[in-house]
Protein backbone atom coordinates (compact mmCIF):
# COMPACT_ATOMS: atom_id res chain seq x y z
CA UNK A 1 0.00 0.00 0.00
CA UNK A 2 2.66 2.31 0.95
CA UNK A 3 4.36 1.88 -2.29
CA UNK A 4 1.87 2.38 -4.41
CA UNK A 5 0.77 5.80 -2.34
CA UNK A 6 4.43 6.66 -3.06
CA UNK A 7 3.28 6.04 -7.14
CA UNK A 8 0.49 7.91 -6.78
CA UNK A 9 1.97 10.61 -5.05
CA UNK A 10 4.58 10.98 -7.76
CA UNK A 11 2.19 10.73 -10.59
CA UNK A 12 0.31 13.85 -9.16
CA UNK A 13 3.61 15.87 -8.93
CA UNK A 14 4.27 15.30 -12.22
CA UNK A 15 1.16 15.64 -13.41
CA UNK A 16 0.79 19.14 -11.32
CA UNK A 17 4.14 19.86 -12.79
CA UNK A 18 2.82 19.65 -16.08
CA UNK A 19 0.06 21.87 -15.89
CA UNK A 20 2.42 24.13 -13.82
CA UNK A 21 4.38 24.08 -17.08
CA UNK A 22 1.59 24.71 -19.49
CA UNK A 23 0.02 27.60 -17.18
CA UNK A 24 3.62 28.95 -17.37
CA UNK A 25 4.01 28.56 -21.16
CA UNK A 26 0.19 29.95 -21.55
CA UNK A 27 1.15 33.26 -19.81
CA UNK A 28 3.78 34.55 -21.67
CA UNK A 29 3.94 38.37 -22.24
CA UNK A 30 5.21 39.82 -25.26
CA UNK A 31 6.04 43.41 -24.91
CA UNK A 32 5.76 46.55 -27.32
CA UNK A 33 7.94 49.45 -26.96
CA UNK A 34 6.87 52.68 -28.39
CA UNK A 35 8.61 56.30 -27.64
CA UNK A 36 7.81 59.30 -28.14
CA UNK A 37 7.50 63.03 -26.66
CA UNK A 38 6.24 62.85 -22.68
CA UNK A 39 8.19 65.61 -22.17
CA UNK A 40 8.23 69.51 -23.27
CA UNK A 41 5.75 71.58 -24.84
CA UNK A 42 4.21 68.52 -27.19
CA UNK A 43 4.31 65.89 -24.65
CA UNK A 44 0.97 65.67 -24.50
CA UNK A 45 1.01 63.82 -28.19
CA UNK A 46 3.62 60.83 -26.08
CA UNK A 47 1.26 60.75 -23.12
CA UNK A 48 -1.79 60.16 -26.01
CA UNK A 49 -0.01 57.64 -27.79
CA UNK A 50 1.38 55.56 -24.34
CA UNK A 51 -2.57 55.47 -23.63
CA UNK A 52 -3.60 54.50 -27.21
CA UNK A 53 -1.19 51.76 -26.99
CA UNK A 54 -2.14 50.45 -23.44
CA UNK A 55 -6.12 50.13 -24.90
CA UNK A 56 -5.46 48.51 -27.84
CA UNK A 57 -3.41 46.17 -26.08
CA UNK A 58 -6.21 45.39 -23.56
CA UNK A 59 -8.59 45.06 -26.05
CA UNK A 60 -5.88 42.52 -27.79
CA UNK A 61 -5.63 40.19 -24.57
CA UNK A 62 -9.33 40.48 -23.34
CA UNK A 63 -9.91 38.33 -27.04
CA UNK A 64 -6.95 35.60 -25.78
CA UNK A 65 -4.21 37.68 -26.59
CA UNK A 66 -2.04 36.85 -29.53
CA UNK A 67 -0.36 33.69 -30.90
CA UNK A 68 2.99 33.44 -31.65
CA UNK A 69 5.12 31.15 -34.24
CA UNK A 70 5.41 28.11 -31.60
CA UNK A 71 1.13 28.23 -31.04
CA UNK A 72 1.93 29.53 -27.99
CA UNK A 73 -0.73 32.47 -26.83
CA UNK A 74 0.68 35.40 -25.28
CA UNK A 75 -0.25 38.65 -23.93
CA UNK A 76 0.52 42.52 -24.91
CA UNK A 77 2.12 44.82 -22.60
CA UNK A 78 3.06 48.25 -23.83
CA UNK A 79 6.42 50.20 -22.23
CA UNK A 80 6.78 53.77 -23.97
CA UNK A 81 9.97 55.96 -23.77
CA UNK A 82 10.57 59.64 -23.68
CA UNK A 83 12.79 60.94 -26.14
CA UNK A 84 11.82 64.50 -25.74
CA UNK A 85 11.20 65.59 -29.23
CA UNK A 86 15.00 65.79 -29.61
CA UNK A 87 16.42 64.20 -33.22
CA UNK A 88 19.87 62.97 -30.45
CA UNK A 89 17.67 61.34 -27.69
CA UNK A 90 15.18 59.75 -30.47
CA UNK A 91 18.53 58.01 -31.98
CA UNK A 92 19.78 57.41 -28.73
CA UNK A 93 16.53 55.88 -27.32
CA UNK A 94 15.69 53.54 -30.52
CA UNK A 95 19.46 51.85 -30.28
CA UNK A 96 18.75 51.08 -26.73
CA UNK A 97 15.55 49.38 -27.81
CA UNK A 98 17.23 47.30 -30.59
CA UNK A 99 19.72 46.65 -28.35
CA UNK A 100 16.99 44.68 -26.13
CA UNK A 101 14.68 41.83 -27.10
CA UNK A 102 12.45 44.12 -29.25
CA UNK A 103 11.30 43.04 -33.39
CA UNK A 104 9.78 46.20 -33.44
CA UNK A 105 8.81 50.43 -31.89
CA UNK A 106 6.80 52.52 -32.39
CA UNK A 107 7.06 55.90 -32.85
CA UNK A 108 8.11 58.66 -32.55
CA UNK A 109 5.71 62.09 -32.27
CA UNK A 110 8.08 64.62 -33.88
CA UNK A 111 9.04 64.56 -37.53
CA UNK A 112 12.49 66.02 -36.79
CA UNK A 113 13.05 63.14 -34.20
CA UNK A 114 11.87 60.07 -36.74
CA UNK A 115 13.99 62.33 -39.73
CA UNK A 116 17.04 62.13 -38.36
CA UNK A 117 16.35 57.98 -36.63
CA UNK A 118 15.14 56.49 -39.59
CA UNK A 119 18.69 58.10 -40.92
CA UNK A 120 20.54 55.55 -38.87
CA UNK A 121 17.92 52.69 -40.29
CA UNK A 122 19.97 50.16 -43.58
CA UNK A 123 18.67 52.25 -46.28
CA UNK A 124 17.54 48.83 -49.05
CA UNK A 125 17.34 45.76 -47.11
CA UNK A 126 20.15 43.47 -48.51
CA UNK A 127 22.79 45.91 -48.63
CA UNK A 128 25.69 44.33 -47.43
CA UNK A 129 27.43 47.84 -48.25
CA UNK A 130 25.31 49.75 -45.79
CA UNK A 131 25.85 48.78 -41.87
CA UNK A 132 22.59 50.77 -41.05
CA UNK A 133 20.68 49.30 -38.02
CA UNK A 134 18.55 46.81 -38.93
CA UNK A 135 14.83 47.18 -36.84
CA UNK A 136 11.51 47.93 -37.87
CA UNK A 137 10.21 51.51 -36.61
CA UNK A 138 6.37 51.92 -37.38
CA UNK A 139 5.68 55.80 -36.90
CA UNK A 140 2.36 56.69 -35.22
CA UNK A 141 2.85 61.00 -35.24
CA UNK A 142 5.82 62.17 -37.30
CA UNK A 143 3.59 63.52 -40.03
CA UNK A 144 5.82 65.36 -42.16
CA UNK A 145 5.69 64.00 -45.84
CA UNK A 146 7.90 61.45 -47.03
CA UNK A 147 9.33 60.16 -44.00
CA UNK A 148 9.24 56.33 -44.31
CA UNK A 149 11.21 56.94 -47.97
CA UNK A 150 14.48 57.06 -46.13
CA UNK A 151 14.70 53.47 -44.77
CA UNK A 152 12.87 50.31 -46.30
CA UNK A 153 12.96 49.47 -42.02
CA UNK A 154 10.80 52.82 -41.71
CA UNK A 155 6.52 52.63 -41.72
CA UNK A 156 4.05 55.22 -41.19
CA UNK A 157 0.38 54.96 -40.47
CA UNK A 158 -0.15 58.68 -40.59
CA UNK A 159 -2.13 60.41 -42.87
CA UNK A 160 -1.18 62.39 -46.73
CA UNK A 161 -1.30 66.34 -45.26
CA UNK A 162 -0.70 66.73 -49.49
CA UNK A 163 -4.05 64.94 -49.91
CA UNK A 164 -5.98 66.15 -47.12
CA UNK A 165 -5.26 69.88 -47.94
CA UNK A 166 -5.63 69.78 -51.33
CA UNK A 167 -8.77 68.23 -50.93
CA UNK A 168 -9.65 71.38 -48.26
CA UNK A 169 -8.78 74.09 -50.26
CA UNK A 170 -10.59 72.75 -53.08
CA UNK A 171 -13.64 72.46 -51.48
CA UNK A 172 -13.23 75.78 -49.71
CA UNK A 173 -12.99 77.21 -53.51
CA UNK A 174 -16.21 75.57 -53.91
CA UNK A 175 -18.18 76.38 -51.01
CA UNK A 176 -16.62 79.86 -50.34
CA UNK A 177 -16.48 81.64 -54.01
CA UNK A 178 -16.75 85.70 -52.33
CA UNK A 179 -13.37 84.85 -50.14
CA UNK A 180 -10.30 85.54 -51.71
CA UNK A 181 -7.37 86.37 -49.58
CA UNK A 182 -5.89 84.73 -47.04
CA UNK A 183 -3.05 85.42 -44.55
CA UNK A 184 -0.61 82.36 -42.77
CA UNK A 185 1.01 81.52 -39.64
CA UNK A 186 3.79 78.78 -38.82
CA UNK A 187 5.94 77.31 -36.35
CA UNK A 188 8.66 77.81 -38.34
CA UNK A 189 10.95 75.68 -35.93
CA UNK A 190 9.00 72.67 -36.24
CA UNK A 191 9.35 70.06 -39.26
CA UNK A 192 5.67 69.10 -39.34
CA UNK A 193 4.39 72.76 -39.18
CA UNK A 194 6.91 74.21 -41.65
CA UNK A 195 6.22 71.37 -44.02
CA UNK A 196 2.48 71.35 -43.55
CA UNK A 197 2.66 75.34 -43.94
CA UNK A 198 3.99 74.82 -47.19
CA UNK A 199 1.31 72.49 -48.84
CA UNK A 200 -0.99 74.99 -47.45
CA UNK A 201 0.19 77.28 -48.93
CA UNK A 202 0.52 75.90 -52.54
CA UNK A 203 -2.80 74.45 -52.46
CA UNK A 204 -4.32 78.31 -51.49
CA UNK A 205 -2.91 79.52 -54.20
CA UNK A 206 -3.44 77.01 -57.10
CA UNK A 207 -7.06 77.12 -56.27
CA UNK A 208 -7.24 81.24 -56.45
CA UNK A 209 -6.86 82.24 -52.82
CA UNK A 210 -4.31 85.40 -52.42
CA UNK A 211 -1.51 85.24 -49.85
CA UNK A 212 -1.17 88.59 -48.10
CA UNK A 213 1.76 87.36 -46.11
CA UNK A 214 2.75 85.01 -43.40
CA UNK A 215 3.80 85.16 -39.64
CA UNK A 216 6.42 82.97 -38.04
CA UNK A 217 7.08 81.94 -34.62
CA UNK A 218 8.83 78.91 -32.56
CA UNK A 219 7.24 76.40 -31.10
CA UNK A 220 8.24 77.92 -27.19
CA UNK A 221 6.95 81.41 -27.74
CA UNK A 222 4.90 82.59 -25.69
CA UNK A 223 4.03 86.14 -27.03
CA UNK A 224 2.23 86.53 -30.50
CA UNK A 225 1.18 90.54 -30.79
CA UNK A 226 3.97 91.61 -33.65
CA UNK A 227 2.49 88.85 -35.99
CA UNK A 228 -0.90 89.23 -35.17
CA UNK A 229 -0.59 93.17 -35.59
CA UNK A 230 1.28 92.46 -39.28
CA UNK A 231 -2.07 89.83 -40.11
CA UNK A 232 -4.34 92.90 -38.87
CA UNK A 233 -3.07 95.43 -40.99
CA UNK A 234 -3.50 92.60 -43.83
CA UNK A 235 -7.16 91.96 -43.12
CA UNK A 236 -7.30 89.08 -44.83
CA UNK A 237 -10.69 86.92 -45.32
CA UNK A 238 -8.84 83.82 -44.34
CA UNK A 239 -6.26 82.68 -41.60
CA UNK A 240 -4.27 79.29 -41.97
CA UNK A 241 -2.41 78.45 -38.84
CA UNK A 242 0.14 75.70 -39.44
CA UNK A 243 0.89 75.35 -35.80
CA UNK A 244 0.38 72.68 -32.72
CA UNK A 245 -2.07 73.18 -30.09
CA UNK A 246 -0.02 75.71 -28.21
CA UNK A 247 0.82 78.34 -30.12
CA UNK A 248 -2.05 77.79 -32.16
CA UNK A 249 -4.23 79.02 -29.03
CA UNK A 250 -1.68 81.42 -28.13
CA UNK A 251 -2.19 83.26 -31.57
CA UNK A 252 -6.10 82.78 -31.41
CA UNK A 253 -5.41 84.54 -27.99
CA UNK A 254 -3.73 87.34 -29.32
CA UNK A 255 -6.10 87.88 -32.76
CA UNK A 256 -9.10 88.26 -30.05
CA UNK A 257 -7.40 90.75 -27.79
CA UNK A 258 -6.74 92.26 -31.10
CA UNK A 259 -9.92 92.52 -32.94
CA UNK A 260 -8.17 90.30 -35.83
CA UNK A 261 -11.80 88.01 -36.87
CA UNK A 262 -11.67 86.37 -40.24
CA UNK A 263 -14.49 84.72 -41.95
CA UNK A 264 -12.30 81.56 -41.91
CA UNK A 265 -9.95 80.07 -39.98
CA UNK A 266 -7.79 76.58 -40.97
CA UNK A 267 -6.09 74.75 -38.67
CA UNK A 268 -2.86 71.86 -38.67
CA UNK A 269 -3.96 68.98 -38.30
CA UNK A 270 -2.39 68.19 -34.90
CA UNK A 271 -4.64 70.96 -33.34
CA UNK A 272 -7.99 69.25 -34.17
CA UNK A 273 -7.40 67.73 -30.27
CA UNK A 274 -9.12 67.84 -26.89
CA UNK A 275 -5.88 70.35 -25.86
CA UNK A 276 -6.83 73.31 -28.36
CA UNK A 277 -10.56 73.62 -27.12
CA UNK A 278 -8.94 73.10 -23.71
CA UNK A 279 -6.91 75.50 -24.27
CA UNK A 280 -8.42 77.83 -26.61
CA UNK A 281 -12.02 76.59 -27.57
CA UNK A 282 -13.66 80.10 -27.36
CA UNK A 283 -11.56 81.39 -29.81
CA UNK A 284 -10.76 78.56 -31.64
CA UNK A 285 -14.50 78.71 -32.66
CA UNK A 286 -15.01 77.36 -35.91
CA UNK A 287 -11.50 76.37 -36.99
CA UNK A 288 -12.02 73.86 -39.71
CA UNK A 289 -9.21 71.11 -39.46
CA UNK A 290 -8.93 68.04 -42.30
CA UNK A 291 -8.11 64.61 -39.82
CA UNK A 292 -8.15 61.17 -39.96
CA UNK A 293 -9.94 60.76 -37.29
CA UNK A 294 -13.23 61.33 -35.30
CA UNK A 295 -15.67 58.90 -33.59
CA UNK A 296 -18.20 58.58 -35.85
CA UNK A 297 -18.33 55.07 -36.08
CA UNK A 298 -18.95 52.26 -33.06
CA UNK A 299 -15.54 50.95 -33.43
CA UNK A 300 -14.11 54.70 -33.23
CA UNK A 301 -16.35 55.63 -30.04
CA UNK A 302 -15.25 52.20 -28.13
CA UNK A 303 -11.10 53.04 -28.91
CA UNK A 304 -11.78 56.78 -27.84
CA UNK A 305 -13.39 56.10 -24.57
CA UNK A 306 -10.83 52.78 -24.16
CA UNK A 307 -8.20 55.44 -24.15
CA UNK A 308 -9.59 57.99 -22.01
CA UNK A 309 -9.64 55.01 -19.78
CA UNK A 310 -6.14 54.80 -20.13
CA UNK A 311 -5.74 58.60 -19.32
CA UNK A 312 -5.46 59.97 -22.49
CA UNK A 313 -7.44 61.72 -25.62
CA UNK A 314 -7.87 59.74 -28.86
CA UNK A 315 -7.02 62.29 -32.56
CA UNK A 316 -5.65 61.42 -35.19
CA UNK A 317 -2.01 60.15 -33.85
CA UNK A 318 -3.19 58.40 -31.25
CA UNK A 319 -5.83 56.91 -33.04
CA UNK A 320 -2.81 55.72 -35.37
CA UNK A 321 -1.13 54.48 -32.55
CA UNK A 322 -3.95 51.92 -31.84
CA UNK A 323 -4.20 50.70 -34.87
CA UNK A 324 -1.34 50.00 -35.10
CA UNK A 325 -1.13 47.44 -31.87
CA UNK A 326 -3.73 45.55 -34.26
CA UNK A 327 -1.58 45.70 -37.15
CA UNK A 328 1.02 44.25 -35.43
CA UNK A 329 -0.29 41.45 -33.82
CA UNK A 330 -1.66 40.38 -37.42
CA UNK A 331 2.24 40.42 -38.84
CA UNK A 332 3.17 38.32 -35.90
CA UNK A 333 0.88 35.50 -36.51
CA UNK A 334 0.76 35.68 -39.82
CA UNK A 335 4.60 35.29 -40.60
CA UNK A 336 4.91 32.95 -37.27
CA UNK A 337 7.08 35.56 -35.05
CA UNK A 338 8.40 33.67 -32.01
CA UNK A 339 9.05 36.80 -29.88
CA UNK A 340 12.13 34.65 -27.82
CA UNK A 341 15.40 35.91 -27.14
CA UNK A 342 17.45 33.77 -29.42
CA UNK A 343 15.01 34.97 -32.44
CA UNK A 344 15.21 38.51 -32.01
CA UNK A 345 17.15 39.04 -35.64
CA UNK A 346 14.90 36.54 -37.52
CA UNK A 347 11.27 38.25 -36.05
CA UNK A 348 12.69 41.86 -36.68
CA UNK A 349 13.08 40.90 -40.55
CA UNK A 350 9.68 38.71 -40.36
CA UNK A 351 8.22 42.10 -39.00
CA UNK A 352 10.15 44.09 -41.74
CA UNK A 353 8.51 41.74 -44.25
CA UNK A 354 5.09 41.17 -43.06
CA UNK A 355 5.07 45.32 -43.02
CA UNK A 356 6.03 46.14 -46.33
CA UNK A 357 3.81 43.16 -47.59
CA UNK A 358 0.64 45.11 -46.63
CA UNK A 359 -1.80 46.32 -49.04
CA UNK A 360 -4.27 47.01 -46.91
CA UNK A 361 -5.04 47.39 -43.09
CA UNK A 362 -8.01 48.21 -41.27
CA UNK A 363 -8.74 51.37 -39.62
CA UNK A 364 -11.02 53.40 -37.58
CA UNK A 365 -12.64 55.31 -39.69
CA UNK A 366 -12.38 52.22 -42.43
CA UNK A 367 -10.16 50.36 -44.87
CA UNK A 368 -6.87 51.81 -45.25
CA UNK A 369 -4.39 51.29 -47.72
CA UNK A 370 -0.34 50.92 -48.20
CA UNK A 371 1.58 51.94 -50.77
CA UNK A 372 4.91 50.81 -52.02
CA UNK A 373 6.78 53.31 -50.21
CA UNK A 374 5.63 52.03 -46.54
CA UNK A 375 2.94 54.85 -45.89
CA UNK A 376 -0.41 54.83 -45.53
CA UNK A 377 -3.86 56.06 -47.46
CA UNK A 378 -5.96 56.98 -45.14
CA UNK A 379 -9.38 58.33 -45.04
CA UNK A 380 -10.36 61.57 -43.74
CA UNK A 381 -13.03 63.94 -42.86
CA UNK A 382 -12.92 67.75 -42.31
CA UNK A 383 -14.01 68.91 -38.37
CA UNK A 384 -14.82 72.53 -37.00
CA UNK A 385 -14.77 73.20 -33.59
CA UNK A 386 -18.03 73.95 -32.57
CA UNK A 387 -19.86 74.58 -28.67
CA UNK A 388 -16.76 73.21 -27.42
CA UNK A 389 -16.01 70.27 -29.24
CA UNK A 390 -15.10 68.89 -32.69
CA UNK A 391 -17.86 68.16 -34.97
CA UNK A 392 -17.49 66.66 -38.39
CA UNK A 393 -17.79 69.31 -41.07
CA UNK A 394 -18.01 67.31 -44.65
CA UNK A 395 -16.65 63.85 -45.60
CA UNK A 396 -14.81 63.70 -48.56
CA UNK A 397 -15.54 60.92 -51.55
CA UNK A 398 -11.91 60.39 -51.51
Amino acid sequence: MRIVSVAAAALLAGMMTSVSGGALAQERTVKITGFGAKSGVVRVFGVNSEAAMKAAAEEINKAGGVTLGDGTKAKLSVEFLDDRCNAEEGISVIRRIASSDAFVAIGPTCSNVAESLFGILQKKVGDASDSGLQFPVFADVAAKGGLAAISEWAFRNVPSEFQMYKSLFAWLKQEHPNLKTIYGGVEKDFAHSNATYGVMKKQAEENGFQLLGSGEWLLNDTNFSTQVREMRRANPEIVAISAHPFTTCGVLREMDRQGVKPKLLIGLTSSSSIETLQGCGKQAEGIIIPTSFAPVTPEAKAAADNVTKQGGSMDLHSAAAYEIMFILKDVIESQKIMAKPDTVQADRTKMRQGLAALKETKGLLGKVGRTNDREAIKPYLYVHAKDGSWKVLHKPSS
